[in-house]
């Protein structure tokens, strides 16, 4: 059924649309796939995401530390390797780091070791939690929420645990575009889109929010060489190494790809993160 007024959706109607596109890209890597999920995705790409919590060099962590009062208590989302969790426990009282991916979690807890940082508590899990949910100031989602298809839910339970205010740090456009391009080489379809900055500013006015965002510049990440790349992109592509289809992937990584200060990348173009923000039903 079509909605009832495409520029106008209801909640619900936006929070459906949200789910129906997660649930195609779903079912896309289904029919497409060679290999199965494996027991922690993130595993083999784990130690790229270790970052120096005092870096200055990146703007939407920038943006982050202004909201960060030093009384606060602050919901990581989705923390991984802690990339937010660190730097913002040097600026506020607590952080609530949430992740299901052992591997990812390892790299936060080495963080926490290496920088002598103990005000973060590491919670093994998906979001949301089974049973009580830990109370906070602000919570924090950042680029976890493209391939969750009941988002609603999500992001009910985020403003149900904050006092204050949710953001969201999401992709303006394609994830991936790079790799979203390789798809439709190799597999011989387009790929569907996971929703991203544009479709979440539709959910969250149609939730009845009023998001305030503010674009930053995401720059460009490569992979620590050629064969790094490759496996990225074979992982990204759900392909089984040394397949027919694999081959075709090595062959467009060895005519594309180029290398820029010991990094490698297919696409050096630079992208742009929104930071949304927003005051939850009953914010102080």
């Amino acid at each position: 059924m079509p909605m009832t007024d495409p520029l106008r959706p209801t909640e619900q109607e936006a929070t459906e649309a949200w789910s129906a596109r997660v649930r195609a890209g779903r079912e896309q890597i289904e029919r497409s796939r060679e290999i199965e999920d494996p027991a922690d995705f993130y595993a083999p790409m784990a130690r790229r995401f270790a970052r120096d919590p005092h870096r200055t060099d990146e703007t939407a962590l920038d943006v982050l530390r202004s909201m960060a009062g030093p009384d606060d208590t602050w919901l990581d989302i989705g923390a991984g390797g802690g990339r937010y969790s660190l730097p913002l426990a040097l600026e506020v009282v607590r952080v609530h780091a949430i992740d299901p991916s052992p591997s990812m979690l390892d790299v936060l807890r080495g963080g926490m070791r290496e920088y002598g940082i103990d005000n973060i508590d590491i919670i093994a899990s998906s979001w949301p939690l089974e049973g009580a949910q830990p109370r906070a100031d602000v919570a924090l989602m950042a680029h976890v929420g493209y391939g969750i298809e009941a988002f609603g839910a999500f992001l009910d339970a985020a403003e149900a645990a904050v006092s204050r205010r949710c953001v969201v740090v999401m992709r303006v456009g394609d994830v991936d575009g790079s790799r979203n391009a390789l798809w439709h080489e190799i597999h011989g379809e387009p790929r569907v889109p996971y929703p991203t900055l544009q479709e979440l500013l539709v959910l969250l006015v149609a939730r009845g929010a009023a998001p305030e965002v503010t674009l930053v510049d995401r720059g460009t990440w490569g992979s620590a060489g050629r064969e790094e790349l490759l496996d990225a992109s074979r992982r990204q592509l759900w392909l089984r190494p040394g397949s027919t289809k694999d081959h075709a992937l090595q062959d467009l990584v060895d005519t594309r790809a180029t290398e820029r200060n010991g990094d490698w990348a297919i696409d050096w173009a630079t992208t742009q993160d929104g930071i949304v923000t927003w005051q939850p039903p009953g914010a102080a």
